[in-house]
């Protein structure tokens, strides 16, 4: 469910702070560990990159969780970013 209070955490955030650090896994570690770029890491953590599908089939597989996991969190992060400021009545047929 999205928060409707405030903007979800940032898929980042989540990355770093729910896997990484308790984990005690570098962002460089988990780049070669992924063969992707310690760039790309890094972008997602400051929050300047989204997570690509492909992106969440590797940290599923690191992670032992759901690709539709680091989806929904970038989703739910972007729609919340995107929500139009006046939402209108739902079309009466």
């Amino acid at each position: 469910m999205i928060p409707t209070n405030r903007i979800p955490t940032h898929h980042g955030i989540i990355l770093l702070e729910e896997f990484l650090q308790p984990m005690n896994i570098t962002q460089e570690t988990l780049a070669t560990y992924l063969n992707i770029s310690i760039k790309q890491i890094n972008e997602i953590i400051q929050e300047k990159d989204k997570i690509t599908p492909e992106i969440a089939w590797l940290l599923a597989q690191a992670f032992n969780t759901t690709p539709q996991f680091w989806m929904n969190l970038q989703t739910n992060y972007d729609l919340v970013l995107n929500k139009p400021k006046e939402i209108k009545q739902a079309i009466n047929v």
